[in-house]
């Protein structure tokens, strides 16, 4: 959604095993093994992982993260998230510099991760007709379209980020976006497979493409757009407080919700992580923070990025104190 020691011969090994545990990070913990005990709940304490929010494009993004990082205090954003421009393909190729303000901020410190979500199609938010989208969709998965993508990931290559998680197509299984599935499956996932295979022929990028639908059934189950294990690197969900009068535990246990989604990852051995989420239709709700925060917790994204903007936000949006005070409490604090 929008209108990211025993003597050093005998350490040696073991040290150089916890650097690579350490740099490898939390998408080598197995997805749903969480930081939970037996009853599936997290430690106490359990630290809510990789985190960073949605706060705006380019510099005025980076500004903001900071400022966010100052609010949360001994909290630390270290997952910047942005978006590319859908209008046109200038733009989904990386053409403005709004990636310069980014790569300059993921290479001040390497714990940073960088994520990028990636428009499929130019006109995104035109809400043209589903006839036009399945012409377009069969269009890229012939190929048309896989130099815009190469140009991107050298763009990418270039700032010195080629190792950004890219959220190509998102909420592929709703209605909002012109890269949406459901006019035509088939040709949504060849299409993806075109964009991966194009952007991986760049050499020395090390993307990991990830597939983010919306949370719950929408416009067709988001299962029926899975373009397969070769080509998605990272399973995501984009999870808001909705419909107006659903639970958390409704919105877990919902049919495709995030229940499933864990399930699903760990069947196809991913990662899972939450691009965005935040409170919508159930205003200021902190009983929603709270589920979500401890859902992390006990399975331990990847990432997740909150929308930080109104009226999904807890620190950009002040018409949301409760929850802005529950999100700061339990990401600063043990979770109890």
């Amino acid at each position: 959604m929008l209108g990211w020691a025993r003597g050093r011969r005998r350490t040696l090994p073991a040290l150089l095993l916890a650097v690579v545990v350490l740099l490898a990070g939390p998408g080598c913990v197995p997805v749903g093994a969480g930081a939970g005990g037996g009853d599936g709940k997290p430690r106490d304490g359990a630290p809510p992982g990789p985190f960073g929010a949605y706060v705006g494009y380019g510099s005025e993004g980076v500004r903001r993260l900071s400022e966010l990082d100052r609010w949360l205090g001994p909290a630390t954003p270290r997952v910047g998230h942005a978006y590319l421009p859908g209008d046109r393909w200038f733009n989904i190729e990386g053409g403005t510099n709004d990636l310069e303000h980014w790569a300059k901020w993921r290479k001040a410190r390497a714990d940073r991760l960088f994520v990028l979500n990636v428009p499929m199609l130019e006109r995104s938010e035109a809400h043209l007709p589903d006839s036009f989208v399945r012409r377009e969709l069969r269009t890229g998965a012939d190929g048309a379209y896989d130099g815009h993508f190469r140009k991107l990931a050298r763009r990418l290559v270039s700032l010195g980020v080629p190792d950004t998680v890219l959220v190509i197509g998102w909420e592929m299984n709703g209605i909002t976006y012109q890269h949406r599935c459901g006019p035509d499956p088939d040709a949504w996932k060849a299409y993806w497979v075109r964009i991966v295979t194009a952007m991986r022929s760049v050499g020395g990028q090390r993307f990991r493409f990830e597939f983010a639908p919306n949370r719950g059934r929408d416009a067709i189950p988001w299962p029926k757009c899975y373009p397969g294990d070769r080509y998605v690197d990272v399973i995501g969900m984009d999870a808001y407080d909705q419909p107006h009068g659903m639970s958390f535990a409704e919105q877990r246990d919902e049919p495709y919700g995030l229940t499933e989604h864990v399930r699903f990852a760990r069947r196809h051995g991913k990662p899972i992580a939450y691009p965005e989420w935040g409170l919508f239709r159930n205003g200021d709700n902190p009983a929603y923070i709270r589920g979500m925060l401890t859902w992390f917790a006990r399975h331990r994204p990847l990432y997740q990025t909150i929308s930080d903007y109104c009226p999904h936000g807890v620190w950009w949006c002040s018409g949301n104190p409760r929850s802005s005070a529950e999100y700061r409490r339990l990401m600063t604090g043990p979770f109890d």
